[in-house]
C-alpha cells in the first residue's frame, strides 16, 4: 500500500451495519467530504474530516479505485472507513441529531460517486 499526497476533494464512506453516514449539505444528503490539509493522505484526510464533521472517530482504510463518469467531477477520492466509536464526540460540527445513517438500500435518491455506489451495491443486503 502507498501513502500518497491527497489532492482535491475527499470524501469518506463510513459504512456501519448495514447503514451508511451522510450529512446535511444544503437541500440534499452527502457522504463527508472536505479539501486535504499540506502533505495529508486522503484516508487521513478521511479520519479528520467525518471527525470535525460528525465526531465520529474513524480510520480511512480503502481508497476507492476513481472510474470517471460522464458527468461527475474529476479530481474526488473516496475512502472506505471504519467506524472505530458507536458514539460521537461533542466536537462534531453537526450533531448526532443533524446526522443520518442511511441504510444502503436507500441511498439511490443520494448523489453519490460512481465508485462509491458500485462499492455500496456490492454491501447491500439480499
Amino acid at each position: 500500500m502507498t501513502f500518497e499526497q491527497a489532492e482535491g476533494v475527499v470524501r469518506a464512506v463510513v459504512v456501519y451495519d448495514g447503514r451508511v453516514l451522510l450529512v446535511p449539505d444544503g437541500d440534499v444528503w452527502s457522504l463527508p467530504s472536505g479539501t486535504p490539509d499540506p502533505a495529508e493522505t486522503a484516508q487521513a484526510t478521511a479520519a479528520r474530516v467525518v471527525y470535525e464533521t460528525t465526531g465520529y472517530l474513524v480510520d480511512g482504510t480503502e481508497p476507492l479505485d476513481p472510474e470517471p463518469t460522464a458527468g461527475e467531477p474529476v479530481g474526488e477520492t473516496a475512502v472506505v472507513c471504519q467506524l472505530l466509536t458507536e458514539s460521537p464526540s461533542s466536537g462534531g460540527r453537526f450533531t448526532p441529531e443533524q446526522l443520518r445513517w442511511t441504510p444502503i438500500e436507500e441511498t439511490g435518491g443520494t448523489p453519490l460517486p460512481g465508485p462509491v455506489r458500485a462499492y455500496l451495491q456490492g454491501h447491500t443486503p439480499v
